[in-house]
């Protein structure tokens, strides 16, 4: 648990990148942490990059169904339907 607090201040601090490598390792080590996937999924929505996002919130409520990731995984796509409507309809 001492691992994912670095890792959310170095989100906090703006290293997203360094973030996502440090937690893709953390999952590599710990695959059952549904923390780290829906950690993982707040830093690639913090780059805009929806579909990894959603993937990785998708994971976390796999693995937990009660993760905030639910809640997160539905904002994403609240905003890509308001931003992009037919998104979904190609």
């Amino acid at each position: 648990m001492e691992d994912l607090e670095k890792i959310k201040q170095l989100m906090i601090a703006g290293e997203t990148d360094k973030a996502i490598t440090l937690l893709n390792d953390y999952i590599h080590n710990n695959p059952s942490s549904d923390e780290a996937l829906f950690i993982l999924g707040n830093a690639y929505r913090k780059k805009e990059n929806w579909e990894m996002a959603l993937n990785n919130y998708r994971s976390a409520m796999d693995l937990n169904p009660g993760s905030p990731a639910k809640y997160a995984y539905k904002m994403v796509i609240d905003i890509l339907n308001f931003y992009n409507k037919d998104m979904f309809n190609q």
